[in-house]
């Protein structure tokens, strides 16, 4: 007998995340994710008309095809990837797995050519801008013991998070998305030494309430390019490209990170180095997620912490465009609740949250109590 909990979020992902509609083409691509899941996503896409189609990805096996990899090799493979992408009207990535840093040991190189020719072109560039897509993370064993819980007691807290009233979200937060569409300058104050301006002046604004991501809290835009100026010390753990990093902290100059530093201080700034937009930021971001108070070096989680907010290097999106072209991006967080430092956020000298919490009165129902209430 297939788990309830299955069918209730497939039919988020299809109805509210994607909208699918009858005769769409449907890729579900998944990883390290139980066939039934799979089964139900397909029967259900079948149900509304849409036309399903599946890929299967195994963590191992793509470590080792990155460890082989070839330029060649790469380019037809993000040729033919390409070509499928732009042949879908939706898209549904699950992504499970038992080791989240399957590929730490990928040499830069082999993974410059994976994110040349394969991840930028077919994801960063195809299927963000050109088709309806959602991607979620599967609960794992592993991802149980990063959050220091037991297996059962994480995919509790996954489906709990993960089929929350999204909508309640979305109106919610549109006086945030209204206050960030007429701000000018933010600046971050933070634990430690972070204290960070920037502008976001004429740069789209862009909610993110389970329509791309789940689980999902967030509204992003990003700085104008050249005007980041100021530290920032974050303070959440994180993985990027396989690898751990801790108390990552960035100094910013005229928008370039002139400075950077983490507990594997060489690898951090060989990322930075990938390109040149990978030292300017592509998204700032705020989160407001009720039920992930705390990191647990998943992004697609981590970036939705209640309380805090992202600061990314490397690529914007095109939805938020400020001009900044890179083959990185990567998600950095910074959490402003009391436990972890606090902090507070400004639009234009105005305090627009003050240790996690959201200080304005229209701005008060995204606040956790508010979100979570009967």
């Amino acid at each position: 007998m297939r788990d309830p909990r299955f069918r209730k979020l497939a039919d988020i992902l299809l109805d509210y995340s994607t909208r699918t509609a009858a005769g769409e083409r449907v890729l579900i691509e998944y990883a390290g994710v139980p066939a039934p899941m799979i089964s139900t996503l397909v029967e259900a896409a079948s149900e509304r008309g849409a036309l399903p189609f599946v890929d299967v990805r195994e963590p191992r096996v793509q470590r080792t095809l990155l460890l082989n990899a070839t330029a060649e090799q790469m380019k037809v493979q993000g040729d033919w990837e390409l070509h499928r992408m732009k042949l879908m009207n939706v898209y549904i990535g699950l992504r499970g797995g038992e080791n989240a840093s399957e590929t730490a040991d990928v040499p830069q190189e082999r993974m410059k050519l994976y994110l040349e020719h394969v991840a930028h072109p077919v994801h960063f560039e195809q299927r963000v801008n050109h088709t309806k897509w959602v991607v979620l993370r599967w609960p794992t064993p592993s991802m149980a013991q990063l959050a220091g819980m037991s297996t059962e007691a994480f995919e509790d807290f996954f489906f709990q998070v993960c089929t929350l009233d999204y909508a309640r979200m979305a109106a919610a937060q549109k006086p945030l998305e209204d206050r960030m569409n007429v701000c000018d300058i933010v600046r971050i104050v933070g634990p430690r030494d972070t204290d960070l301006t920037f502008s976001i002046k004429d740069i789209p604004v862009i909610p993110c309430v389970g329509e791309h991501n789940i689980p999902d809290g967030e509204t992003f835009t990003a700085p104008v390019r050249e005007s980041v100026n100021g530290v920032i010390h974050y303070n959440a753990p994180t993985i990027y490209q396989g690898k751990s990093f801790d108390d990552v902290r960035l100094e910013f100059r005229d928008g370039r990170c002139v400075s950077a530093s983490a507990s594997d201080n060489e690898e951090l700034n060989r990322i930075l180095d990938t390109d040149e937009g990978a030292r300017f930021v592509g998204e700032f971001s705020i989160a407001y997620n009720p039920h992930i108070l705390r990191p647990i070096r998943d992004i697609l989680f981590d970036e939705k912490i209640a309380g805090s907010i992202h600061f990314t290097p490397g690529q914007a999106y095109e939805k938020a465009d400020n001009g900044n072209r890179s083959k990185v991006h990567w998600d950095l967080v910074l959490i402003q609740r009391p436990e972890y430092g606090g902090g507070e956020l400004y639009f234009d000298g105005e305090l627009i949250r003050k240790d996690g919490l959201f200080v304005p009165e229209d701005l008060q129902p995204l606040n956790p109590d508010a979100l979570t209430a009967a």
